[in-house]
């Protein structure tokens, strides 16, 4: 069902619409169990891209708009949309992984941050608070509500608690058959403003939030978004579909928190 321009899933399509969204989650499961210093981004992005394949999905990034890797590896400074590479990871690196996988018609996206082992405790901090900011908005994420009181959750927490640097250049979206659809889901906004969120409608709710200031600039590849102050920036992304009363997250980081706390190179103290 159609409804400016806004789409509702049956709850079979939202049965489809979870088993792609958990597929994503084993995909970083997998990238989270062979990270380490002298790994490579571009060996994470074939491991994710062999195992979203394996599992009779296709990379929803690989091709979009002309991205040209199955996901979006961003490291330190990088926000998003980061190109995976032939430079070896180090300890202390911050790296966001994005995932993406379209499989029966509909997409799943999800993103986690990962930590090598030394990053400095406002490292930790951002990814804590961060991760926290994503599940006070899912809890504004129910028929009733508006967008932006799931954007005022976000904001408030990220930067007016904290004081961190909230991107204003990009956004949460809608997902479904396509992998943005309406409505944007902005990081930051005004409680009882927005979309009027019902029953049905599936978001992907992605704080994505800078230790130092919010501005960003596009590096010269033309895709990888980093920050002006050169200081890094997490990302964590959960697909989430409309109910009553409380927000059914379709997404899991269940399988990835469980490789990054057996993982010895990675920070999981948070």
């Amino acid at each position: 069902m159609q409804t400016n321009m806004l789409f509702y899933k049956t709850k079979d399509e939202i049965e489809i619409m979870r088993h792609s969204a958990l597929l994503v989650g084993e995909a970083l499961a997998v990238v989270a169990a062979i990270i380490k210093p002298g790994v490579t981004t571009m060996q994470l992005d074939t491991v994710a891209h062999e195992f979203i394949r394996d599992n009779g999905g296709i990379p929803s990034f690989l091709g979009y708009r002309g991205f040209p890797f199955a996901a979006c590896i961003s490291v330190n400074d990088a926000v998003v949309h980061g190109f995976p590479n032939d430079k070896a990871l180090m300890e202390g690196d911050v790296v966001s992984v994005d995932v993406g996988i379209f499989k029966n018609g509909y997409h799943g996206d999800s993103a986690y941050t990962f930590a090598l082992n030394t990053v400095s405790d406002d490292v930790k901090k951002l990814m804590k608070v961060t991760k926290e900011s994503l599940y006070k908005a899912i809890e504004k994420a129910v028929s009733g509500q508006r967008i932006g009181d799931i954007a005022y959750a976000i904001q408030d927490y990220t930067e007016k608690q904290h004081r961190y640097g909230i991107v204003r250049d990009l956004v949460g979206h809608g997902l479904g058959r396509e992998l943005h659809e309406d409505p944007q889901v902005p990081n930051f906004g005004k409680r009882g403003q927005g979309t009027k969120l019902k029953e049905g409608l599936v978001l992907a709710i992605e704080p994505m939030i800078n230790l130092g200031k919010k501005e960003v600039y596009t590096d010269e590849d033309g895709w990888t978004i980093k920050t002006k102050d050169g200081k890094p920036s997490v990302h964590y992304e959960h697909n989430v579909c409309i109910q009553k009363g409380k927000a059914d997250v379709l997404s899991s980081f269940m399988a990835i928190e469980a490789a990054e706390a057996a993982n010895p190179y990675l920070y999981s103290g948070y």
